[in-house]
């Protein structure tokens, strides 16, 4: 941002500027790619690396940033992730490419990618990240450079994506259906285009032991988290794609008769249809959101504090986006973001399970409290975040409070104390310390000792003494270092 935009926001809203200050000053960059110590990894030392770094800048709109907080060569190996990916999903955007053309280059990308010298230069004036298919041999060399074992993940990982695009592309240009037709043709859309970049990322981690070897088998959860992700970009990109000749909202939800039975997706932008197609968007939101306990429950799973920041910053903001756009017609006018003050806080908070947990449940009440009963998907709403929010208490009761000590000790629980559950766990802490005392009493009996004797609690009174006794103690102290330095000052 300029001075002067900054200027701006300190006048207009004042509290974004004080977060954005905040997040430049306490949050710290853990690497620094350039460094020398970090060439090992980074592979900074190579202009093809440096070049792949560059084109992860240009192409990434939200995930460059946290690629390269990833420890050791995991970021290396996420950002050709990445830039494989990126290359395949230019080509199946691009509307001027021929079907005859399209086709054979999706299904044989994944060896195309690791063809030394392969470039591709046949992608639209327009299409914003053809550069990155015209200097393609650099994510090529660097994909090369890679270990065996992610690579081999990449290349698997861009096989199984590039036959369900090819699929996609070849039924729209040869059957005339611009449109996705079902929930489930959707959601199988959703799998091969992000449902498997989670697959993969699991598998990842796992190869380079950033994780637990299991974590590449958990592959509902890993699906979901990036479904949730996938599906928050199609809601909020939706005037974008209709302009470029791209419908993903599946007729099953825009064309119920509960919404007035749409006939095209471009009829949502209308003035006329706006109540109405804010409907179709809370049925999208609700789909989305189901998707939300599974993501918890796979970042619950997560041991690296870099992998957690790259998984949770993206879910979190998904979120963030959802609740945004959640009946508000702009959305069908332009693309809305968050707002960078509320993206910094995003980042800054998104550092454990219970934390991402609270904002994941927060955001959820603020799109249940924008509902309203004429919505036709209000109690379906209603369900959806309801059990966002059961999940976090479930696992993350609101009534326990967990304090760090002053001096950077283990953290202690705190329970509020007005409320009913409190006096129901005190019970029953009291009631495991009496049996753990009756086991400890009969295991000594068992061996023929006797019982050792409970420490007696003090009594108040006993209490009060003590402090009073000690008061006594550096009173009478104090008024004795008076008197002696009052009696060598008279002499």
């Amino acid at each position: 941002m300029t001075a002067l935009s900054m200027l701006a926001l300190l006048l207009t809203h004042p509290l974004e500027f004080r977060t954005l200050v905040q997040f430049w000053l306490y949050h710290d960059k853990n690497r620094d790619l350039s460094s020398p110590s970090e060439f090992a990894t980074s592979g900074w030392d190579r202009k093809s690396m440096r070049r792949c770094w560059e084109f992860l800048d240009l192409t990434s709109r939200s995930f460059s940033a946290v690629i390269k907080e990833l420890d050791g060569d995991l970021a290396r190996t996420i950002c050709m992730f990445y830039l494989v990916l990126r290359g395949l999903d230019t080509i199946e955007d691009d509307m001027t490419i021929p079907d005859d053309i399209k086709q054979p280059l999706l299904r044989t990308f994944h060896e195309k990618t690791v063809t030394p010298g392969w470039t591709f230069d046949g992608c639209g004036p327009d299409e914003k990240d053809r550069q990155l298919l015209v200097e393609y041999d650099v994510v090529v060399e660097e994909l090369n450079r890679i270990a065996p074992d992610c690579r081999e993940v990449i290349v698997d990982i861009c096989h199984k994506m590039e036959v369900g695009m090819a699929d996609y592309a070849h039924k729209a240009a040869t059957t005339g259906s611009i449109y996705i037709e079902t929930i489930a043709e959707y959601e199988l859309y959703c799998h091969y285009v992000a449902g498997l970049v989670g697959e993969g990322l699991s598998r990842l981690f796992s190869a380079t032991g950033k994780e637990a070897d299991w974590l590449q088998y958990q592959l509902e959860l890993s699906n979901s988290m990036g479904t949730l992700l996938q599906k928050t970009n199609i809601i909020r990109d939706y005037r974008e794609d209709v302009e470029q000749g791209r419908y993903f909202w599946p007729r099953e939800i825009w064309g119920r008769e509960e919404y007035g039975g749409f006939k095209e997706m471009n009829e949502f932008y209308k003035p006329e249809n706006t109540e109405r197609a804010l409907w179709v968007q809370s049925g999208m939101v609700i789909d989305a959101l189901r998707h939300a306990e599974d993501a918890l429950d796979y970042l619950r799973l997560l041991r690296n504090q870099t992998v957690f920041n790259f998984c949770a910053i993206p879910a979190t903001m998904a979120m963030a986006t959802l609740e945004l756009c959640f009946m508000n017609p702009e959305m069908f006018q332009r693309n809305i973001k968050i707002r960078k003050a509320e993206a910094a806080r995003l980042i800054m908070r998104s550092t454990n399970p219970r934390e991402v947990a609270y904002m994941f449940r927060d955001y959820a009440r603020k799109i249940h409290a924008k509902a309203v009963p004429s919505d036709p998907n209000f109690l379906r709403l209603s369900v959806a975040c309801g059990k966002i929010e059961q999940w976090c208490e479930r696992h993350y009761p609101s009534f326990v409070n967990v304090a760090q000590s002053r001096g950077g000790g283990n953290a202690a629980q705190m329970f509020d104390p007005l409320d009913a559950r409190t006096r129901i766990v005190k019970l029953e802490q009291e009631r495991d310390r009496a049996i753990a005392r009756e086991k400890r009493v009969a295991s000594y009996l068992a061996n023929g000792k006797p019982a050792p004797a409970e420490p007696a609690g003090a009594s108040t009174w006993e209490l009060f003494s003590f402090v009073a006794a000690a008061f006594l103690i550096v009173l009478c102290g104090a008024l004795g270092v008076v008197w002696v330095v009052l009696k060598f000052t008279q002499d």
